[in-house]
């Protein structure tokens, strides 16, 4: 059973970085932010859009835990 949740994770691994390497030539027009008076250089638009997605994903759990503790807090505080 473990051999086989090994290759099944193996497999959906592969296909995340097929997928990813296939957004990245699919997307290679180039791009220059402005954020804040800021002018970052040109990069392909794939940079952008991945380094969003991957902060997203960061912040996200962040402010799930945030929640979890403040709404605990809360419930301990009425008790």
């Amino acid at each position: 059973m473990l051999g086989l949740k090994r290759v099944l994770f193996l497999l959906f691994m592969l296909m995340i970085a097929v997928f990813v390497i296939l957004f990245v030539l699919g997307n290679q027009q180039m791009v220059s932010l402005m954020i804040f008076g800021w002018s970052a250089p040109a990069v392909p638009l794939a940079i952008p859009m991945i380094f969003s997605l991957l902060l997203g994903l960061a912040i996200g759990p962040v402010l799930g835990v945030y929640i979890v503790i403040r709404a605990k807090r809360r419930v301990s505080a009425d008790a």
